[in-house]
């Protein structure tokens, strides 16, 4: 593989509660095209994130220019999306979807820090495709197990981990109970739809 031609990254599940405490954002290289990566906690470092969720709102947030705000919510917590002019598929998919639908998201994660010093997470979309719950569910298991083979690989002998351990100092029981309770929330699901 040529040297100018870098692979693209392949793109992190993380659940919404995990990816909005992954604040902390660094550089490999100070080549200033080098990939941005945020930090999960639970020690993985992520230049793209792929998320499934509800589409639960939309805005056009933009004061000049449209500047779109999607609110996408999986069982931990939610996900803000922001595409403007630069991701015109996914602001127009943020425009044109109706709410709510489940949609897949494949971003960069970017962070914001606030007048009041907190660091806020949010994605910048490459793309927004519209799924059906069978995918939703999907990306729930794929996604539980992906976290806890982080949480369970964990330890300070690794790059990420030990950074992730400096860093947050996380409490990684934290992560593995919000798994247990999104796999919890997805069989519920599951019930009631049976019993309907």
């Amino acid at each position: 593989m040529s040297e100018s031609a870098p692979s693209r990254e392949v793109a992190r599940r993380a659940f919404a509660a995990e990816f909005n405490d992954a604040s902390y954002t660094f550089k490999e290289s100070d080549d200033e095209r080098a990939p941005l990566y945020a930090l999960l906690p639970t020690g993985a470092r992520a230049n793209r994130v792929f998320v499934v969720g509800t589409l639960t709102e939309t805005e056009d947030v933009g004061e000049d220019a449209e500047y779109w705000r999607g609110r996408v919510v999986d069982p931990t917590g939610t996900f803000f999306s922001y595409a403007g002019q630069y991701q015109p598929e996914a602001a127009s998919a943020l425009r044109e979807t109706e709410t709510p639908a489940y949609v897949a998201v494949v971003g960069k994660p970017r962070t914001f820090e606030t007048d009041e010093g907190d660091t806020n997470v949010s994605l910048r979309p490459e793309s927004i495709t519209a799924v059906d719950a069978a995918t939703r569910d999907r990306w729930v298991v794929e996604t539980a197990a992906r976290t806890l083979e982080r949480i369970e690989s964990f330890s300070g002998a690794d790059e990420y981990a030990a950074m992730a351990e400096t860093q947050y100092d996380p409490d990684l029981s934290v992560y593995r109970d919000q798994v247990v309770a999104a796999l919890e929330d997805l069989e519920e699901d599951a019930e009631v739809a049976a019993e309907a």
